[in-house]
């Protein structure tokens, strides 16, 4: 007896059934994804706001590297302002300070941490310790807010750490060598240039030992019209700073340069000079302030190459220095300036005074103005050479001209409005 055929809808319901649970469960979860999802967007609108002040560190790996804040582009809207300031090493690397200033929720929460990076670090092991820095510094605020319920946190290695004290075998000396060559050419001109140097350095909280020497050596070749020109010149420096720390505010020191010149007609040149410096602020606030006064006098000892238009070959004169150096790294900008006078003992008319700075200042929401020049009244050059250039040392600069006066500068205004949030990073078409 033939069996009744199953109705086609249960049928087709059995062969469904399989694939309506994958799609219940996928549905579930994409669901609890979108939750989570929406759950973090949420979050992030509560997390701290920052405005990244390093106009040195790599900003696309720091946004991509710390997600838990919101970057924004003006710093008055941010909570935090993150200000990462520079200065040398001893040892050739690189000392950041991270000055995380509160503002607005964080106001008055205001914190300080350093980063050293070693002269043998490449650029992404400097970037990676820079970051793990930044993150301790950020989770003091983070850590307030309701991100902080999706932050996980955890330590690298499991060893103990060593309580022995540091035997330094070199005895903090760092030395260096360099060396380097540029070349061009075409057909009828060619062009290479040489220099090399080489450093000692020694640098502890007493005291700060530097020595360096440098050459340099540039070569010009010409073919015109059948005619051959040939140009070069050539220098070589030798600079030694020696610097006691005396107190908080105080540095006693002295340098000693020596120096050769093709351009400036200097066969040697040999200056000692003991000096003094004050420093308004604490030299441990340098990385953010400095307002340093400084007086230097001595011995400037001179052999020419040619004779000078002064008709000397060779003269020892005694001088004095002054300076005065303000450096400020603040919220509103950076500022950098320098004012220097100068002038021999024997005669008082053979000065310069100098004056230069280098400035970048917010000056509205958005506006910046950037500066740097520099402007200088001389009348000590004492090198130059009796009787007249002749027009290829002039056109290539192989001859010290006679002048009064010298002068750089340059100055910008940027704009930027819109959005204020600059988290996103997108690497797509490289930088464009």
């Amino acid at each position: 007896m033939a069996q009744n055929p199953m109705p086609r809808s249960v049928t087709l319901s059995r062969a469904l059934a399989p694939l309506l649970a994958v799609l219940s469960i996928a549905s579930q979860a994409f669901g609890q994804a979108q939750t989570q999802s929406d759950d973090i967007e949420t979050l992030l609108k509560s997390a701290p706001t920052v405005f990244l002040d390093c106009s040195s560190c790599d900003t696309e790996y720091i946004k991509t590297e710390i997600n838990f804040v919101n970057y924004v582009r003006d710093r008055k809207e941010a909570q935090i302002h993150l200000l990462v300031t520079t200065q040398s090493t001893g040892g050739g690397g690189t000392e950041f300070t991270l000055t995380f200033i509160g503002q607005l929720a964080f106001a008055g929460d205001d914190h300080v941490f350093r980063y050293v990076s070693n002269n043998t670090d490449t650029q992404d092991e400097t970037r990676k310790g820079l970051v793990r820095v930044m993150k301790i510094g950020l989770l003091a605020y983070a850590g307030k807010t309701p991100i902080a319920n999706r932050i996980s946190i955890s330590m690298s290695g499991t060893g103990k750490v060593s309580t022995n004290e540091v035997r330094d075998r070199w005895n903090y000396w760092v030395f260096s060598m360099s060396g380097s060559g540029y070349f061009s050419g075409e057909q009828s001109q060619r062009y290479y240039s040489l220099y090399g140097s080489l450093s000692a350095n020694r640098v502890t909280p007493g005291w700060k030992i530097r020595t360096t020497f440098s050459a340099n050596k540039n070569m010009d070749r010409f073919s015109y019209e059948g005619d051959t020109i040939k140009s070069s010149s050539s220098s070589k420096n030798l600079n030694t700073l020696i610097v006691k720390s005396v107190t908080g505010h105080w540095s006693i020191g002295s340098w000693l340069t020596a120096s050769s010149s093709t351009y400036s007609n200097i066969k040697l040149s040999i200056s000692p000079a003991p000096a003094v410096e004050y420093d308004l602020f604490p030299y441990e606030e340098s990385t953010r302030r400095q307002l340093r006064f400084l007086y230097k006098a001595g011995l400037y000892a001179f052999r020419y190459q040619e004779e000078t238009i002064f008709e000397k070959t060779s003269e020892h004169l005694w001088g004095q220095t002054g300076s005065v150096t303000l450096d400020l790294k603040e919220k509103w900008g950076e500022v950098s300036a320098t004012l220097e006078g100068f002038h021999y003992f024997n005669d008082f008319t053979k000065n310069h005074i100098r004056a230069y700075s280098n400035l970048s200042i917010r000056l509205v929401k958005g506006l910046r103005l950037n500066f740097y020049g520099s402007f200088s009244r001389v009348h000590d050059q004492l090198s130059l050479v009796k009787g007249e250039a002749t027009l290829e040392e002039v056109l290539l600069r192989r001859r010290q001209l006679a002048t009064s006066y010298n002068y750089y500068g340059s100055i910008g205004l940027s704009y930027t409005f819109g959005s204020i949030y600059s988290n996103v990073v997108n690497p797509r078409f490289g930088g464009y």
